[in-house]
Formats: structure tokens, C-alpha cells, sequence
């Protein structure tokens, strides 16, 4: 007998993305958001990561929290892949950006100590809000860089969420 359970939600912020919806063709900008896709440090890592990671948490909340920040890591990878589709990059799972080395998934951690498995999370998405600093730092299309700091709000309460659930480890 199945039992009905509620689905999770993604853990974002409750202000809407910006529209991709206006987009023109923007190959530099494109390429500059290709990093946080589907590269060795990007959403499609730290989506695996944090289901990797909720699988070896035996306290079920904590659980739920990962993969919450997993569906929302899913939720930034379709995100970008439009807004990459629109401004005329093919999102495509490499490596690094304009690379034919394919996605692997090397770097992401494979710790099955709570207290670890948390503090490379934590340390995924300093490195995460990092990266889209620096994206903003070079993007001159404004409307990419108001999707990249809608993003970066999602992220820092990511890390919220983690340096609590550290906290209650402890």
C-alpha cells in the first residue's frame, strides 16, 4: 500500500526570476552563464551532490532540506538553459563551456559523514555565490544580470538552510 506524501518544494526565495521571455541573441553573455549549467562546479553537480548526500542523512528532515535545495539546483539548470538558448548558446553538458569534454560527475563530493557531507554543501555554495559575483562583474546584458543576482538569492539561503542544519549537527 502506497502512502501519500507531499511532495517536497524547491528552497528558493518567494520573489519571482526575471523573464528570459525578452532575450535577444548574446553569445558572450551566453557563455558567461555557461559555467554555473552543467559545468564540474555548476547546477547540474551540486542537483547530484545534494540527492547524493540526502541519501546518506539518516535524520529525515535534514534529508528533505538537501533535496529541496536539490529541486531548486534543478529549477536554476532550467533556468539558465533558456536563458543560454536565447541569447544563441546550445546547452550542452560539458565540462567547461565551448569544451567537447563531456560532464562527469569527478567533482562532486562523495562524503558520507554528516558533518562533512554539510560542510562541502557549505563550502558548494560559497564557491556558487562566488562565481555569480563574478559573472555580474563582466556581464554587461542587464537583463542576464538581473536573472544571475535572482539566482544568487537562492544560494545564500541555500546556505542558510546548511549552516543551520550544521549547527543542529554539532
Amino acid at each position: 500500500m502506497c502512502t501519500e506524501e507531499i511532495p517536497l518544494k524547491p528552497l528558493i526565495c518567494q520573489l519571482p526570476y526575471p523573464s528570459a521571455e525578452n532575450l535577444q541573441k548574446d553569445v558572450r553573455s551566453g557563455r558567461i552563464i555557461s559555467f554555473a549549467y552543467a559545468t564540474l562546479c555548476g547546477e547540474i553537480s551540486a542537483t547530484l551532490q545534494y540527492l547524493y548526500h540526502s541519501l546518506h542523512l539518516t535524520n529525515k528532515q535534514h534529508a528533505e532540506v538537501l533535496e529541496s535545495i536539490a529541486l531548486a539546483e534543478m529549477k536554476h539548470t532550467k533556468i539558465l538553459a533558456e536563458c543560454m538558448l536565447k541569447l544563441g548558446v546550445n546547452p550542452l553538458y560539458v565540462q567547461y563551456p565551448c569544451s567537447q569534454t563531456w560532464f562527469n560527475t569527478s567533482q562532486i563530493s562523495r562524503s558520507t559523514a554528516p558533518q562533512k557531507m554539510l560542510m562541502d554543501d557549505i563550502q558548494g555554495e560559497m564557491n556558487a555565490i562566488t562565481e555569480y559575483k563574478k559573472m555580474l562583474y563582466v556581464l554587461t546584458n542587464q537583463d542576464v544580470a538581473a536573472i544571475v543576482q535572482r539566482i544568487i538569492l537562492d544560494e545564500q539561503l541555500h546556505l542558510d538552510a546548511l549552516k543551520e542544519l550544521l549547527e543542529k549537527q554539532a
